[in-house]
């Protein structure tokens, strides 16, 4: 009949438009930034267990990003203090040295080009 109308919409056409959803990554998904893939490889090439659930290297992403945020965030506190506008390696040690959480975590932790004098 001619004036009837398809109860699936009123285009009339006839032809339905699906909706594509675009799959988004781990990373995407945790709004994280460091790559929880690359992470999963990581961990599954060190042997580190026999089992490893989905959601071990969204955790540690989440960590390790926490970490590098908090360190980063304190070494541009230094710079700032010591009138520096770049962070250079001694700043990071300096921040982590003078943060006492930090400190005991980062305990035998050698930073790069920096001299051991921390003791």
């Amino acid at each position: 009949m001619p004036g009837r109308r398809s109860r699936r919409g009123s285009s009339g056409t006839g032809h339905r438009r699906q909706r594509r959803t675009r799959t988004r990554t781990r990373t995407a998904r945790a709004e994280l930034l460091f790559s929880v893939s690359h992470l999963e490889r990581l961990l599954r090439e060190g042997h580190y267990a026999q089992h490893l659930t989905p959601s071990a290297p969204v955790f540690l992403a989440a960590i390790v990003q926490y970490l590098t945020a908090t360190v980063l965030q304190l070494a541009g506190n230094e710079a700032q203090r010591s009138g520096c506008r770049r962070i250079t390696p001694q700043l990071v040690d300096m921040a982590i040295h003078n943060n006492a959480l930090l400190s005991v975590f980062f305990g035998s932790t050698t930073v790069s080009q920096v001299a051991p004098g921390w003791q």
